[in-house]
């Protein structure tokens, strides 16, 4: 098991500065990569997921949420994305008949309700929380420490975004 660095906290204090949060994510992906979305009913987990899809795609698309799909795939600068909502999962043996599991090694994943992954949950994953927090959310990463330079290197991107 891969040693986790520490977590990495963003204040965001509204709409725009979470689609940029998901635009930043998207430059430091690529394939192989897993995206974990926590955070409860509206917390912004599409939305993110939205900005980052909507930043590397090749040509301007419409986005949907995966809620009742399960999972919706894009052509991306950086290689494929599938973007998956597993609230509807009833069983992590679902995972494989998505074919989630082969996707993971081959594709940039978002999986918003990663707690319906059950074992399959991938170690080597970045887990992003989102909490909201009076009119904004807050953003809790971590991730083993394959991801601290990636992360280091966002974080002082969106700093100097005045993030």
């Amino acid at each position: 098991m891969a040693a986790h660095c520490d977590p990495l906290s963003l204040s965001l204090p509204d709409e725009a500065a979470t689609r940029q949060l998901g635009r930043a994510l998207q430059e430091l992906l690529h394939a192989g990569d897993t995206v974990l979305l926590e955070g409860d009913i509206g917390a912004g987990k599409t939305s993110l997921a939205r900005a980052l899809i909507e930043a590397g795609l090749l040509q301007p698309e419409d986005i949907p949420s995966p809620t009742f799909t399960l999972v919706q795939t894009y052509n991306t600068a950086h290689g494929e994305i599938w973007h998956c909502d597993l609230y509807r999962l009833t069983d992590p043996d679902e995972l494989f008949e998505l074919g989630l599991d082969m996707a993971m090694e081959a594709a940039i994943c978002l999986i918003e309700w990663p707690d319906r992954m059950g074992d399959a949950r991938p170690e080597n994953a970045l887990t992003l929380s989102l909490f909201t927090k009076d009119t904004g959310r807050t953003a809790i990463l971590v991730g083993d420490e394959s991801w601290q330079p990636r992360l280091q290197k966002m974080v002082a991107e969106l700093a100097g975004a005045h993030v």
